[in-house]
């Protein structure tokens, strides 16, 4: 054979291994890339599930907040009416 056609043979299949390697080390490296996505999609779905649980406590906490200021405005209110009426110290009863 030719020097030049086996040189070109072997020039071929450096390349051709060349090629393969660099497919297969890009390949693992996208499947590891879309793996970790995977496992934050994944975590942030567990959030997206969470909040409107949240939300709803939120809501009950809030409603009862509003509860106890209407309370404590009344009791307010009826301290300030006894208070001018002197019903608020028992010990002078």
């Amino acid at each position: 054979m030719n020097d030049g056609i086996v040189s070109a043979l072997v020039a071929l299949v450096g390349t051709m291994i060349g090629t393969f390697g660099g497919i297969v080390t890009s390949g693992k490296l996208t499947n590891y890339r879309i793996e970790q996505l995977e496992k934050k999609v994944d975590a942030h779905n567990g959030f997206a599930l969470k909040i409107p649980i949240l939300e709803e406590r939120l809501k009950a906490m809030q409603n009862k907040i509003n509860e106890i200021e209407e309370r404590s405005i009344i009791h307010e209110n009826f301290k300030m009416d006894n208070s001018k009426n002197h019903y608020d110290n028992f010990g002078d009863c």
